[in-house]
């Protein structure tokens, strides 16, 4: 799946599944702290590939570097009626 690839900042996701992993292991059965922390790593994956989805859809053809519009046929809107 192209959403969960593995990118360079899932180490320190990781690293801190693996310590609510540690901090659970006193309270629960291991394995409950292992699936709990394997819910965890997929949850905050998926909810941050959709996020980035979100941002990439609402950003279209690309940002106008004068004002921040966004691009609509290779125009800035914003900058074209100023312009005219």
């Amino acid at each position: 799946m192209t959403l969960l690839k593995f990118e360079k900042r899932d180490g320190i996701l990781i690293a801190g599944i693996i310590l609510v992993i540690i901090g659970l292991s006193p309270f629960v059965i291991p394995i409950i702290a292992i699936v709990i922390g394997a819910a965890l790593f997929f949850g905050i994956k998926l909810f941050a590939a959709r996020k980035k989805q979100v941002m990439e859809q609402s950003v279209g053809e690309g940002v106008c570097l004068e004002c921040g519009f966004t691009i609509v046929n290779n125009k800035c809107p914003n900058c074209d009626l100023q312009n005219k």
